[in-house]
């Protein structure tokens, strides 16, 4: 149990040591800082993961530790991780597609819908691709119980070009808290609270990474299509890292005793992290279901919003003013499970 302690946050002080925040750990009534420390090693493809769909789309490099991702116009691809897990910290660097790249979408996330198919937990990075010249945008979601009919999505862009270099994603996800992370950087969290009852996550997941044709709503609505006279699409998976309590998937027997589990919760945001975090969402959220005042006329109770500053900030359908754009309408759609793009 102490080694597996040890690993996780040495595991976490590799990740995070090329940023200048740090991750919090506290440990009874001290609180440890982690410091810059080296050789954590990722995972290659065979030791962690399966491909689930795409044949030949799926291809290893580098020794299995790089997976490149295919969209053509036979199929898209896409694998998982062997193991179910409940709780963890789960990471990979992502290169996306460069150019044309409308309709595509490249997700990396965790879901039980195989298992709970009425009921499932989810949790997304989804990324979607624009037309040429326009930025890949990233959204985040949260689905806890089956409560699709209830999303919790996010969007925003990025301050650097996702498809010139790997940039890193990661999720951490406790029995208390969920944070997202891009380049070490949290962009979300999410305290779990009893107004989100059970929308929080909270049964065995797996991790999974896909690229696939979503041409009827990922690029304004629906009205930029994939153009597969330009495939493949490809997209570059590396630093593949899953590290969490495995569980049984036939009697759900989990690898870790409550102690261990319970580590992933001492996991805080430094001051820093929090700084960082706030002046992200600032500057780069363009989205939000908490200022969606077409699909959720109330918020939802765990939006901690004043009306004024949701109609002063951002659009009756959720999406953020700008000063170029102030004036322009939009539609809002939204298809069975996602939310579609109203801007480009």
């Amino acid at each position: 149990m102490a080694s597996s302690l040890l690993h996780l946050s040495l595991l976490l002080c590799f990740l995070f040591s090329s940023s200048p925040l740090f991750l919090s750990f506290s440990n009874g009534s001290t609180a440890v800082t982690t410091t810059i420390l080296e050789n954590i090693q990722s995972l290659s493809f065979d030791e962690g993961y399966t491909q689930i769909f795409g044949d030949t789309n799926l291809m290893l490099q580098s020794d299995g530790k790089r997976v490149h991702l295919s969209l053509d116009q036979r199929t898209g691809s896409g694998f998982a991780s062997q193991d179910l897990y409940l709780h963890g910290f789960f990471s990979a660097s992502i290169k996306l597609p460069s150019d044309y790249a409308a309709g595509v979408v490249v997700a990396f996330y965790m879901t039980n819908g195989d298992l709970y198919e009425k009921n499932h937990d989810e949790l997304d990075f989804e990324f979607l691709g624009n037309i040429r010249g326009r930025e890949w945008r990233v959204q985040t979601n949260v689905y806890g119980n089956g409560s699709t009919a209830v999303g919790r999505e996010e969007r925003y862009d990025l301050w650097f070009d996702p498809t010139e270099a790997f940039h890193q994603y990661s999720i951490l996800w406790s029995h208390d808290q969920i944070i997202f992370y891009i380049d070490n950087i949290p962009i979300r969290g999410i305290v779990r609270n009893e107004s989100m009852g059970g929308a929080f996550p909270s049964k065995p997941m797996s991790l999974y990474a896909t690229i696939w044709d979503g041409s009827n709503w990922a690029t304004s609505g629906g009205r930029y299509k994939v153009n597969y006279k330009l495939a493949p699409y490809i997209a570059e998976f590396a630093n593949l890292v899953l590290h969490g309590c495995a569980i049984n998937p036939i009697d759900h027997s989990s690898a870790c005793n409550s102690l261990e589990d319970n580590h992933y919760n001492t996991i805080t945001m430094s001051s820093e992290q929090r700084s960082a975090m706030q002046n992200f969402r600032k500057k780069h959220m363009t989205y939000s279901y908490c200022y969606d005042r077409k699909r959720y006329p109330v918020p939802l109770k765990e939006c901690l919003i004043t009306r004024r500053d949701s109609m002063k900030l951002y659009r009756s359908n959720g999406v953020k003013f700008t000063n170029q754009r102030h004036n322009v309408k939009h539609h809002h759609h939204r298809s069975s499970t996602y939310l579609a793009d109203s801007t480009i």
